[in-house]
């Protein structure tokens, strides 16, 4: 698949992707990207920030792909559960936020902490970083095993966002287009 036969959903975690984050780049160069928008980017709500991927994923006219950091990581876990077999192509995970990270953020509804280990309905990666201050990458490695993620050592990289240097990110857009290619296209349903 290439990025012109999906419809790629960016879903941001908490605060959102501001504009020199690699997911706000990704959004502005890939032709058939957009953010799924939350109401509010500081108090995430699992049903509320559930609700509004399953809403997009069902809006959309293409097979859908799902790009999403941080705790947008843990919005697309929690939208799975409402998701059928074959609506999600697949799902691009990165720097996914731990469960002991999301307790000490203000703001963050206790329901949204849990995450369910079960596997998802979808192909996923699940990128992790050994010096991510959110994540250890044994707690990431736990989730890509629960979840049925392949997963991928991103090295010293931090939270692999624009704090971290990944503004633009050229090597994960270059693992992306290679993800891309390993899916098969769901049907629009």
């Amino acid at each position: 698949m290439k990025s012109s036969d999906a419809d790629i959903l960016i879903i941001p975690g908490w605060s959102g992707s501001g504009p020199g984050h690699w997911q706000s780049r990704w959004e502005a160069k890939l032709t058939t990207a957009r953010r799924v928008e939350q109401d509010d980017w500081y108090k995430p709500q699992r049903e509320v920030w559930a609700n509004r991927i399953v809403a997009a994923v069902r809006a959309s006219t293409r097979p859908v792909v799902l790009v999403a950091h941080s705790a947008g990581v843990s919005a697309v876990a929690h939208a799975a559960e409402h998701l059928k077999p074959g609506e999600v192509a697949g799902a691009f995970l990165v720097a996914p936020a731990s469960e002991r990270a999301k307790r000490a953020i203000p703001g963050m509804a206790a329901d949204f902490i849990a995450l369910k280990r079960e596997k998802l309905p979808f192909p996923s990666v699940l990128i992790a970083s050994a010096t991510d201050p959110y994540c250890s990458q044994e707690e990431a490695k736990e989730l890509a095993e629960a979840w049925g993620a392949e997963f991928v050592d991103a090295g010293d990289s931090g939270h692999l966002n624009t704090e971290s240097g990944h503004g633009p990110w050229p090597d994960g857009l270059l693992r992306f287009a290679g993800f891309l290619k390993s899916l098969t296209p769901s049907r629009p349903h």
